[in-house]
């Protein structure tokens, strides 16, 4: 059954963001946002750094990396040959053979595990780290001195010298092919990780993808060559391309993109990792907002709330504290069978299912407690145990199911490496946003023509897009030729178009020129 499910990613461009919504069935089980505004503190980020403060009680420094909150970096996350690292970080300069200087550096000595980081790190020094975990809440990051640059098939690692094969690849003959097949093409003083996704792959593949992951940390020398402040080194890649790199060997169906930018850099992505899967993405050139043309922003409404219903009047409640969350079950308004134990059964079961796809949507991290609505027989209590766990199994993020509790508590712990998701599903009054007061709805036409009158005076191009509710849309177009939006291109000779957005109040209205920039 699991292979005929119908997977879409849907990725939405806009001038401030970048949405990836992947959908399994036309339902939304994961959400990513990448702000396309500046520089955030992203996991797999690879910053030089700068040692703050030794900590010897924890074992462990604060690193300065450009955030207000200072980063984390503890002794046993410095890696087995961070003083290859350091070497390489005080001798690089513009002037040296860079290639010809990091293969002849020796990778002696490696760190002890009982080591203490005030013999290693001092105040002031230049370090470069990784982040493993993105700031969350008042926590600044938490970083790794032992980089690693991950491809879909291979995990490449600098200053290393071993290559090792994923446990998940059961045929020792391919093992053995793979492990020989990197370790004749790897450069000296790289290590690698074979993925399990490897499987099979030709050397071609392979090899291309090694060579790129070797090219991306390579080209990072040139900036730290130049300056030894504290800086971004590189970034890892788009959202788009990590969520395929993670996520292509499930097989998508299709792969939407509304941006032919981005469009490109996800084609050249995929036919670099799975060359047969190129054809399934796919520009977008509808009029609607591709999200509300897949129904994405629908579910988002609906699934981010506090209250999120499930099947047949069933409903979970969803809290979030600093130090967990709680998601609480209830049966609502189910109607009540003569077997009450089966149907509190079946209720738990759908909350099973909603539960785990609010953790993947939400990306919920941390402890999380649910109350589920008491059983009485130990059997009931197993199977949905397992069945959680069933349901879990996909979830990418390190995670452990605990039986229940004599209470009906079943608690989950799920790794966090950013912050939740959280989307704001409660709007401003749209009538009055928020004061209590409004003018006529009737002269919504005339402050709209308002702003028109004044874009139409200042823009030579006399091309521009409106973007308003399906309602507030209905009420301009209404009448063949004698609409107000008629009446509108009439009089200003200009090329209007309507377009409207599910996810706007009702009387909302925007103007944008006809390369997607807001004017007004």
């Amino acid at each position: 059954m699991e292979s005929e499910s119908v997977k879409d990613l849907i990725v939405d461009v806009e001038s401030t963001e970048v949405s990836i919504a992947l959908m399994e069935n036309h339902r939304l089980i994961e959400l990513n946002k990448e702000s396309s505004q500046g520089h955030r503190f992203c996991l797999g980020d690879v910053y030089l750094g700068k040692v703050k403060k030794l900590l010897p009680a924890l074992n462990a420094a604060f690193v300065d990396i450009g955030d207000e909150k200072e980063a984390f970096v503890h002794y046993l996350d410095l890696g087995l040959y961070f003083n290859a690292y350091d070497e390489f970080v005080k001798r690089i300069n513009p002037n040296t053979d860079h290639k010809g200087m990091y293969s002849h550096i020796k990778l002696e000595s490696p760190l002890p595990k009982e080591g203490k980081i005030e013999n290693v790190l001092s105040v002031g020094q230049m370090i470069l780290v990784q982040i493993v975990k993105e700031p969350i809440s008042t926590k600044g990051s938490r970083l790794t001195a032992e980089i690693s640059l991950a491809g879909r098939n291979i995990v490449l690692l600098p200053f290393a010298n071993k290559v090792s094969v994923s446990q998940k690849i059961s045929s020792k003959e391919e093992k053995r092919r793979l492990e020989l097949l990197v370790k004749n093409i790897l450069p000296r003083n790289y290590g690698a990780i074979i993925r399990t996704a490897a499987e099979g792959k030709s050397s071609e593949i392979l090899d291309a993808e090694l060579l790129s992951l070797v090219n991306k940390w390579e080209d990072s020398w040139r900036k730290l060559a130049r300056s030894k402040t504290v800086q971004l080194l590189f970034t890892e890649y788009s959202k788009a391309t990590v969520v395929l790199r993670d996520l292509l060997n499930d097989s998508f169906s299709n792969i939407y993109v509304n941006d032919e930018n981005t469009y490109e850099e996800v084609r050249k992505y995929v036919s670099l990792i799975s060359p047969e899967q190129e054809k399934i993405v796919k520009l977008y050139k509808e009029k609607a907002p591709i999200f509300d043309h897949f129904e994405v922003t629908r579910q988002i409404k609906s699934s981010f709330g506090k209250v999120v219903p499930i099947k047949q009047g069933a409903y979970l409640v969803i809290e979030h504290t600093e130090a967990l969350h709680v998601v609480d079950v209830n049966s609502g308004t189910r109607a009540k069978n003569k077997e009450q134990e089966q149907n509190t059964y079946d209720v738990n079961c759908y909350a099973a299912e909603e539960i785990a796809r609010q953790m993947r949507l939400r990306d919920m991290g941390g402890i999380v407690i649910v109350d589920f609505i008491d059983m009485e027989t130990n059997e009931h209590r197993n199977n949905l145990f397992k069945y959680m766990q069933e349901l879990m199994a996909n979830d990418r993020a390190k995670h452990n199911v605990l039986p229940l509790t004599k209470f009906g508590l079943m608690q989950i712990t799920r790794q966090r490496v950013r912050p939740a998701t959280e989307i704001n599903t409660q709007e401003v009054c749209p009538v009055c946003n928020g004061t209590g007061k409004i003018s006529s709805s009737v002269v919504i036409d005339e402050t709209i023509e308002r702003k028109l009158s004044g874009l139409m005076s200042e823009n030579a191009d006399r091309s521009l897009v409106l973007k308003v509710s399906p309602i507030l849309g209905a009420y301009l177009k209404k009448g063949l030729f004698n609409s107000i939006y008629a009446k509108w291109k009439k009089k200003y000779k200009c090329a209007l178009k309507i377009v409207e957005v599910t996810d706007f109040t009702v009387l909302q209205n925007e103007f944008y020129d006809e390369n997607g920039a807001r004017l007004d």
